[in-house]
């Protein structure tokens, strides 16, 4: 437990850079954006930064419009901390700014996070990020807003699956619990976070279910989305998020994974359920994970990285 280390660490400095990760999820701004909103209610200066833009369904949270990239952080602030990223490198272009910076720290729960953070690391094992940032504002006495309970419930629901995956425990229950007890309304964020799509999105999901291989007797099920198709679509990487899921959810599929091809890399996306430990593969391509849900990038053609996967995955299952 390294909760009060990390209440000592924000407690010593002023100035902080928070930073999410690069394709940015619910779970990495959420819990961004509530510590900011902490930091700046105790007096201190924050500003959360992310490689890639927030996503339009989470545009809705607090702050959004404050979280800013490469274009505009060229100066390191006294304190860094790293949250949700499972390793440094997943803040992309942003990485070499941030690593100026004097003091630094990482709040994650990544099993695959190599805890290498100059001034600590509290990594533990519960469903979302958001969680232990809860814990944290808690322990040093922050007001939990309506505002900040908004953004924590969107990171823990959305990284358990709506309180659905396997990485959801008792405490994620209670943290929901709590945050709801602050007067968010639920069935709203429900719409938003997990009963909404654009059309694009729709029409992914239909080609991803058309293109899909079945391997082993149905026990794999891999797609590639070509980029090509996403600008047929007017898709964006924003619609791919969640894709997998209907690859998953085949009742006979016990590890899926989705390949898009990008102009930075063939992005990978894999979960499993019971029998295949996901992020031990996507360890092995310079990625990281849970051990149900994980990913990496690939730079090779996408047909070659089709191919990887399908072989990692046939070995994962020996």
């Amino acid at each position: 437990m390294n909760c009060s280390r990390a209440a000592a660490f924000i407690q010593s400095h002023h100035t902080f850079y928070l930073a999410a990760h690069q394709s940015p999820d619910g779970d990495t701004l959420g819990s961004c954006l509530a510590l900011r909103s902490a930091l700046l209610a105790l007096g201190k200066e924050a500003t959360v930064v992310c490689p890639d833009p927030v996503p339009e369904y989470l545009r809705f949270l607090a702050g959004a419009e404050t979280v800013t990239g490469t274009e505009r952080i060229e100066v390191p602030r006294e304190a860094v901390i790293y949250i949700d990223c499972a390793e440094h490198g997943r803040t992309g272009a942003l990485q070499p700014v941030l690593e100026q910076a004097p003091y630094q720290f990482c709040i994650d729960h990544h099993g695959t996070n190599p805890r290498c953070t100059k001034d600590g690391d509290w990594v533990e094992h519960v469903g979302a990020t958001g969680e232990l940032i809860l814990r944290l504002l808690e322990q040093i006495g922050a007001p939990i807003t309506k505002n900040v309970a908004v953004a924590l419930y969107t990171a823990i629901t959305t990284d358990t699956g709506n309180f659905a995956y396997s990485n959801t425990t008792a405490d994620s229950l209670r943290a929901g619990a709590k945050l709801l007890e602050c007067g968010i309304d639920v069935s709203e964020l429900n719409r938003i976070l997990f009963r909404s799509m654009r059309l694009s999105k729709a029409k992914l999901i239909a080609y991803v279910l058309s293109n899909m291989e079945l391997l082993r007797d149905g026990a794999i099920a891999v797609a590639a989305i070509p980029e090509s198709v996403l600008d047929a679509y007017g898709a964006t990487k924003e619609d791919c998020e969640g894709l997998i899921d209907s690859l998953r959810d085949i009742d006979t599929v016990e590890a899926a994974c989705v390949l898009r091809e990008s102009k930075d890399g063939v992005r990978v996306s894999m979960r499993s359920k019971r029998a295949c430990d996901v992020a031990a593969i996507a360890k092995r391509f310079g990625g990281g994970g849970h051990q149900r849900a994980a990913g990496c990038t690939l730079y090779m053609p996408l047909s070659d990285a089709l191919t990887a996967m399908k072989e990692a995955l046939f070995k994962a299952f020996v």
